[in-house]
């Protein structure tokens, strides 16, 4: 007996050895990330290790102290055919004016539009609200919109307003102009003043200039489309957006460092920033009713009809367990910093796009599934800088999104899917599709392989991306043209370290991050 469990153990370690020498001839370091940790002034990698909420520095929480506004004491009575969303509204409102609130819903489907010609949605103006359900499976809770929500300017298909907004009241107010230079990571602005600014208050930093210059080195090594009429006319556009965590007299300290150089050369200038904060949305199924078979661009019941949720002007909030069924998009992060979107799925019936960083900064999308292949997959867009998408993926028929106006700075990391030109998206005047910092790490392409992939496609109108840096890529075959590639390495491998995100985040906290442990390290 002692000699067939030795035996045993004996073929196990053989076996183990020679699994190990499989995978150590498939996997390569990455030259790249040993310059990051050995040089961060020469390093071509953008600094991923901000996303998500409380900067990924803070597991997401499982309780509030706050109170509950059950839906069913506003009027709600699930599973009947009667409407449910003044109920549900009341309930918002009641935890808004509380100034905090936990939302509850029990199990059960909830009519949240079955007005055929209503134009607005359910809206939180609030901090510290906990929109909560009861389990985003089958028997949970489902919140149900029958109707689209008709568009503000029918002739522009993307105007239909979401059914949930979670956003902030009031406005922005101007400080400052920047008055000296910031290379990208430092966490100093100096400012012509700061009046009216204290400690936690968040601001954003704002750039709109066509100066050429700062054009042309926006593109290097492409030139400018002039029918690219936004960055030809309006310029570089760059938007970040900071928590102020100290004051020196005409000097701020910033919660994160810089994703962009700040030069006074150019037209900068810093705006406090209203917004909302601590939002929480988790176990909920927002469904749709689109049933028709997509049609890209083909009306705005397709492209925006069935919008189900966007988060809007909100900073460190976060959404996760829910799916988005039969929608023409899923979700949307306009305009927010530090939100996490993590273990959502998209579903049903395939529609326009899953899940988008919009305009905002640092946002985590983390184990997200896109079952139903919309049209654009998770990505970013609209000046969206620093995008993390991680550990995600999507069907061989569709690709991640990069659609135009300037998003920056977007991490593919550890996602499988396709990986297909014209899947972009974005209108010719806000081309190009993605500008500087696009990094896809160790990705897994199912579509079939592609011979001399281009990035800046030579005909195509609708796919320019400048260049990339692609570290790890196993696409059975796929190669790419390298002279359109900022970096290459690990084609058809994997390289060391697997995640980018996880490596950048545990080297700056100098610890496994709690978000890792969150997601069981896989």
């Amino acid at each position: 007996m002692m000699g067939v469990l030795k035996r045993k153990i004996s073929l196990l370690t053989a076996m183990t050895v020679l699994a190990y020498h499989a995978h150590a001839q498939e996997t390569v370091v990455s030259s790249l990330y040993e310059q990051y940790k050995s040089d961060r002034e020469k390093t071509i990698l953008p600094d991923f290790s901000y996303a998500g909420y409380r900067n990924g520095e803070k597991r997401l929480p499982n309780m509030a102290p706050y109170k509950i506004f059950n839906v069913l004491d506003y009027g709600a009575v699930p599973n009947d055919d009667l409407s449910d969303r003044d109920a549900i509204q009341a309930a918002i409102d009641a935890a808004n004016k509380n100034g905090s609130g936990i939302v509850f819903f029990p199990k059960g489907r909830f009519l949240v539009n079955e007005d055929s010609v209503a134009t607005d949605g359910i809206i939180s103006k609030g901090s510290r609200v906990v929109f909560r359900g009861s389990g985003s499976g089958k028997g949970g809770t489902e919140l149900f919109m029958r109707y689209p929500l008709l568009p503000k300017e029918p002739q522009n298909m993307w105007t239909c307003p979401p059914m949930f907004t979670f956003t902030a009241g009031g406005r922005d107010v101007k400080i400052g102009k920047v008055t000296a230079k910031s290379p990208v990571g430092s966490f100093k602005l100096e400012l012509s003043k700061t009046d009216g600014l204290s400690k936690g208050d968040w601001i954003a930093v704002k750039l709109l200039d066509n100066a050429r210059e700062l054009v042309r080195e926006e593109l290097t090594p492409f030139e400018i489309d002039t029918t690219w009429t936004y960055l030809y006319k309006k310029g570089v556009d760059v938007c970040m957006y900071f928590r102020v965590e100290d004051i020196k007299g005409k000097t701020i300290t910033l919660h994160a460092p810089l994703a962009y150089a700040v030069d006074p050369a150019y037209k900068w200038e810093v705006t406090t920033f209203a917004h909302a904060e601590e939002v929480w949305v988790e176990d909920i199924a927002f469904t749709g009713n689109f049933k028709e078979k997509f049609k890209h661009h083909s009306s705005w019941q397709h492209d925006s009809g069935f919008s189900l949720f966007f988060f809007v002007r909100c900073t460190d909030s976060w959404m996760r367990n829910c799916v988005f069924s039969d929608c023409s998009v899923g979700a949307i992060v306009n305009q927010s910093a530090n939100i996490t979107i993590m273990d959502c799925k998209v579903a049903g019936n395939a529609g326009h796009e899953a899940v988008t960083s919009n305009h905002s900064m640092n946002v985590l999308m983390a184990n997200l599934t896109d079952e139903a292949g919309q049209w654009h997959s998770f990505g970013s867009s609209h000046g969206a800088i620093n995008t993390v998408v991680w550990r995600c993926s999507y069907p061989s028929n569709t690709c991640f999104e990069a659609h135009a106006s300037q998003p920056r700075n977007t991490l593919l990391d550890n996602v499988t899917g396709g990986l297909m030109q014209n899947r972009a998206g974005g209108a010719i005047v806000n081309m190009p599709n993605h500008l500087k910092g696009l990094v896809i790490w160790n990705y897994t392409q199912t579509n079939p392989p592609v011979k001399n992939f281009e990035f800046w496609h030579s005909t195509s109108i609708w796919w320019k991306i400048t260049p990339p840096v692609i570290a790890g890529f196993q696409g059975n075959g796929t190669t790419f043209r390298e002279d359109q590639l900022k970096h290459l390495e690990g084609l058809n491998k994997r390289v060391f370290p697997a995640s980018l995100y996880e490596a950048q985040l545990g080297l700056r906290l100098k610890t496994v991050p709690d978000l890792i442990r969150q997601q069981g390290g896989k």
